[in-house]
């Protein structure tokens, strides 16, 4: 392909709104163009590199024995309805209607599309296994888009479903699944981690994000250098600590005026007490139903393992009338001592004593309250965030932080889809018996912006080879000399020749300015064609990666270029 009759938009300054490396690079290197908040038209040269990562992604999806497909964007409501989740998806789901008042929705994932798509067809366990995948447009009505591509509204996903007669299968399903995760995105050149994820809104049992690393990524991740443990922050297991071998003496309940002392902050320094000594509890409605969360003051409750430890569809934080119904005072007054409802406590609070306790009465508070003697607290579980430095949940050693940009989820969905579907088939005894599902989700712009994350530097990207709308970009510094004119189109045709994808810059520019260019877009090879080294029968080739530059002949440039774009 020649330069000059390419659509390549370099920018040279940087875009104010662009808050990210890659969004700020994707636009300077003429990849993206805005449309709309969240909204990006993919440009020629992102085309490229978009159709490189969905190349790695068929290779590597078709070997692990998935079949693909495509599914309509607009989804019918009734779908959505009948597997509960047009209520409970929330305002990203973006719902019209049409001309004949027939309510729909675009798509933000496929799943009951599929499982309508199979239960209909599917009916013999002798067509099970079956996995199922597309590359295609979704949209989310993101409430705040950011990051370019990272969180955009309407992005290409590639999406996978499983369909297996039992848990067993299902189970190797999702591996098969996990390796070639873990196969695309060494493929596409990535640092990444796999770390045990909650489900969300797409449910199911079980679940892994890939995370690539990258300081500038959404994405807070823990892990464990000793055994390998790794989680994201909504689902990283915290210990119930040790009970203190020495028992500290109970004392006498307290009641003390504590006029306007609401805050944590303001009930220790009132009081001069620790945080470690207070206990907040927090009036939850599950499902219409109060529950109180009894936690440490310096710990912070995580509302995604409440929720799930409550099975619950919806959590949220009591209103003030609900606190007096069930605690009799205000928020900020409200302790677990004649609490009206279910009560559970983080291991934070297990096996401390004399701690200090809303009263439940208005500017009151009360000093050495104790489970059991003064109210009764039974349930203890995993409820808060956890922190750098907590000991692993696995083998104990301590708990490190990095961020990361999620790239990938996997997930078992067991009967989640299935039942509330009725997707079934007959077993070997002619019984019914609900598939069990799994999905399996890629973000495709996302691995594109995550890799310049890691991959790039003053200059601009440094693709890697893999992912590379180009290997050679050939440059002569002067398209008005007719030496070097000669020369360049001589290399590039000759690497066409041998396989490799080649730019020309035939533009009439000055060389810093190509040079500058081929930088930005990040190109692995640029082979400079100039007047001192032609005359001499050879070019210079920069490497990208490292700024290497070697002189070779020219004859030997393109097969140069061959062998180590394919040694690959």
């Amino acid at each position: 392909m020649r330069y000059s009759q390419m659509f390549i938009p370099t920018v040279r300054e940087i875009p104010a709104d662009a808050e990210t490396v890659s969004h700020q690079l994707m636009i300077r290197a003429g990849l993206i163009r805005k449309l709309a908040s969240g909204i990006y038209t993919y440009l020629p040269l992102g085309l490229r590199v978009i159709k490189k990562v969905e190349q790695i992604i068929r290779e590597e999806m078709n070997r692990a024995g998935a079949q693909e497909l495509v599914m309509p964007v607009v989804q019918p409501a009734e779908l959505w309805k009948e597997s509960g989740r047009w209520e409970h998806y929330g305002k990203e789901l973006l719902r019209f209607r049409d001309r004949k008042d027939s309510e729909y929705c675009l798509a933000p994932t496929h799943e009951e599309v599929i499982t309508d798509l199979v239960r209909n067809e599917v009916k013999s366990y002798r067509q099970l296994p079956l996995n199922l995948y597309q590359i295609q447009t979704k949209f989310r009505d993101e409430m705040r888009p950011r990051f370019g591509v990272i969180r955009c509204r309407e992005f290409v996903m590639k999406d996978a479903y499983s369909f297996d007669i039992d848990e067993e299968g299902a189970e190797l399903s999702y591996r098969k699944m996990f390796d070639a995760y873990q196969r695309i995105f060494t493929r596409c050149g990535l640092r990444f981690r796999a770390v045990e994820a909650d489900t969300g809104s797409i449910g199911g049992s079980f679940s892994h994000e890939f995370l690539v690393m990258a300081e500038t990524g959404e994405d807070e991740m823990v892990y464990c250098d000793r055994c390998g443990y790794a989680a994201n922050m909504e689902k990283a297991e915290t210990i119930r600590p040790e009970e203190a071998k020495e028992s500290k003496e109970l004392k006498p309940l307290e009641e003390v005026f504590t006029p306007n002392v609401k805050t944590i902050e303001e009930v220790c320094q009132f009081l001069q007490v620790s945080p470690q000594d207070v206990v907040k509890t927090l009036v939850y409605m599950a499902d219409g139903r109060p529950v109180a969360v009894l936690i440490r003051g310096d710990e912070e409750v995580n509302e995604i393992k409440v929720k799930n430890l409550l099975g619950c569809d919806t959590l949220e934080m009591a209103t003030d009338e609900e606190i007096i119904k069930y605690a009799g005072s205000h928020r900020g007054f409200v302790g677990p001592i004649g609490l009206k409802c279910r009560m559970m406590a983080d291991f934070s609070l297990w096996g401390r004593t004399n701690l200090v306790v809303g009263a439940n009465r208005e500017d009151y508070h009360i000093k050495n309250a104790n489970y059991p003697r003064d109210f009764d607290l039974k349930e203890f579980h995993d409820l808060r965030f956890i922190h750098e430095g907590d000991p692993c949940p696995r083998c104990g050693a301590q708990i490190n932080f990095a961020r990361g940009i999620e790239v990938g989820h996997v997930f078992k969905l067991g009967t989640k889809y299935s039942r509330a579907m009725r997707a079934v088939y007959l077993d070997r005894n002619g019984q019914e018996k609900y598939m069990i599902m799994g999905c399996y989700g890629i973000g495709v712009g996302r691995v594109v912006a995550a890799c310049i994350e890691q991959h790039h530097d003053d200059g601009g990207i440094i693709w890697p080879i893999s992912l590379a709308p180009f290997h050679v970009i050939i440059t002569p510094v002067n398209v008005r000399e007719r030496a070097l004119n000669e020369a360049a189109e001589k290399i590039y045709q000759s690497c066409i020749d041998l396989g490799l994808e080649a730019l020309l810059d035939d533009r009439d520019e000055r060389a810093g300015v190509k040079f500058n260019d081929a930088d930005l877009i990040g190109i692995p090879f640029r082979i400079t064609v100039g007047p001192k080294k032609v005359a001499e029968g050879k070019v210079e080739i920069k490497h990208r990666l490292d700024g290497r530059v070697d002189v070779v002949p020219i004859e030997a440039a393109a097969s140069y270029c061959q062998k180590a774009v394919f040694a690959v």
